[in-house]
């Protein structure tokens, strides 16, 4: 089908909702409402997704929020996400949140503007080294970073210690996207604080979340030191690049990884290479959204696995029975693991960590039939809360239960409802690397350790414009394997050391 063009030209700045809903007024709102300042009283500037999710449940499946001027229309009820997933109507929408990251990642693939030409250069270019064969690839490396996890992990187990569970698998994910994207070593193990480069890139994140809830035209006053903070953080992540960048072209080219792609690649119709500065702006975009994401869906998952022992042994048993007494799983049977997927599945329906994304009307349309868009009008799906639709998910959406991605249930569900990496063509190109790195990792968890909660800590979930776990700690325990009689199927049991 051919798409209709985004008519609405040029971006140019924030486009509140009154511009492009002719009927706004219908939209219900937060009571309280001030004159100017709009829907602030009782505000917590810092958790603005879990705030929206408390309206949500108030105002039903399409409400608005207005903060200093700025009106916004949430969207979360499964019907009329469905709706705004037609690529013949809608579009990729820049939102605020994400704008607010271009000054780091200009025109890479996450935050390009749908008019801007290196997104799709980008993507022809790169969307090879994200087929079955490059995954393959990318395997052993997978492998052996996670075996830096486990070595410390261990030394933690004989201690009798527990392990700072965001922390780990924000060192994880790291090194697991730079070493086989970027045949580059952050020795995030080797450290006992975070490398400076998470250090810069937790603080952008950050200071673009911090720029929602600050009146434009003040931002400069009140944000002054931190704006100088992020500008500081912005050239270390440059620097770092820049870095990586040179040393590969000092040697000529590496292993036909993402990097080598990005420098060497022409594009297969037009011949075009992507310029220097684009090639920074991807190589960003791809270790910032390439760790921060799944280091929050694997911490997510470990928490609800060890607040579940009943369906941790559940996994565990096909871990067990699929792998057997391999000593490191092949390619091909991380996919195997269909229940350790479910559990990573529902955890990312929870809290899916990258929690909202932006559609954009191409053309005069009705939302779901009920509400008028203009062109270049604009809606936030709220995803935590549409995978919490009771009218997709039963009255007990609230409740941890991977058997909802059993292959019957998901064929029983409407179309659109489970979106933890966006939608459409803009959808995240990289998805099928963090699940199968997100799997294989539960997976060797799974078999090495008991997984022991804290009994006292209560979820926290801390806002940067992803989502993560706040103060998660778990206690690992060893696990030996043993023979069963008459097996030869090895079958850890916990309790005891190698």
């Amino acid at each position: 089908m051919t798409q209709a063009p985004i008519r609405t030209g040029e971006p140019k700045g924030f486009r509140s909702a009154e511009l492009g809903w002719p009927e706004l007024d219908r939209i219900p709102h937060p009571p309280r409402r001030v004159p100017l300042l709009g829907d602030v009283l009782g505000v917590n500037r810092s958790t603005p997704v879990q705030e929206s999710m408390r309206y949500a449940r108030r105002l039903g499946p399409v409400f608005r929020r207005k903060a200093f001027g700025k009106e916004f229309v949430f969207v979360w009820g499964a019907r009329q996400a469905a709706d705004l997933a037609d690529e013949s109507r809608f579009a990729k929408h820049v939102g605020l949140g994400v704008a607010n990251l271009r000054p780091v990642a200009g025109d890479g693939l996450f935050t390009a503007y749908n008019h801007e030409p290196n997104w799709q250069l980008a993507h022809d270019v790169l969307a090879p080294g994200f087929s079955r064969d490059a995954m393959a690839g990318y395997h052993p490396m997978m492998l052996s970073v996670a075996q830096r996890l486990t070595e410390h992990w261990d030394r933690a187990a004989a201690a009798g210690r527990a392990v700072d569970v965001p922390g780990d698998m924000t060192k994880l994910t790291l090194e697991t996207i730079a070493r086989t994207g970027f045949g580059h070593d952050f020795g995030s193990f080797e450290r006992s604080r975070p490398h400076p480069f998470v250090t810069a890139m937790v603080g952008t994140l950050t200071y673009a979340q911090r720029l929602n809830t600050v009146p434009f035209p003040l931002a400069p006053l009140l944000l002054r030191s931190a704006s100088r903070r992020n500008e500081a953080d912005i050239a270390h992540l440059n620097h770092t690049v820049d870095e990586l960048v040179r040393a590969r072209r000092a040697i000529g080219g590496g292993d036909g990884d993402l990097l080598d792609r990005m420098l060497e690649t022409t594009h297969p119709d037009t011949g075009e290479r992507l310029s220097p500065q684009n090639v920074r702006r991807q190589v960003i975009t791809f270790l910032v959204a390439g760790h921060e994401t799944t280091s929050g869906a694997l911490s997510f998952a470990l928490h609800y696995l060890a607040r579940h022992p009943e369906i941790a042994a559940r996994a565990r048993a096909e871990v067990d029975r699929v792998w057997g007494d391999t000593a490191e799983p092949a390619y091909e049977q991380v996919a195997r693991l269909r229940y350790v997927r479910r559990v990573l599945d529902e955890s990312l329906r929870l809290w899916p960590t990258a929690p909202a994304f932006s559609r954009q009307a191409r053309q005069d349309t009705v939302l779901a039939g009920e509400h008028p868009m203009r062109p270049g009008a604009w809606a936030l799906v709220l995803t935590p809360m549409l995978h919490r639709d009771p009218d997709a998910w039963g009255p007990d959406a609230e409740r941890f239960d991977p058997d909802r991605f059993d292959a019957q249930a998901v064929r029983s569900r409407p179309a659109h409802t489970f979106k933890p990496f966006g939608t459409g063509a803009r959808a995240c190109i990289g998805r099928q690397f963090a699940l199968h790195e997100a799997t294989l990792v539960l997976g060797l968890l799974l078999r090495r350790y008991e997984l022991r909660a804290d009994p006292a800590y209560r979820l926290r979930v801390t806002e940067r414009l992803t989502l993560m776990p706040e103060g998660l700690r778990l206690r690992p325990e060893r696990r030996a394997p043993v023979r069963e009689p008459g097996s030869d199927l090895r079958r850890p049991v916990p309790g005891t050391g190698d």
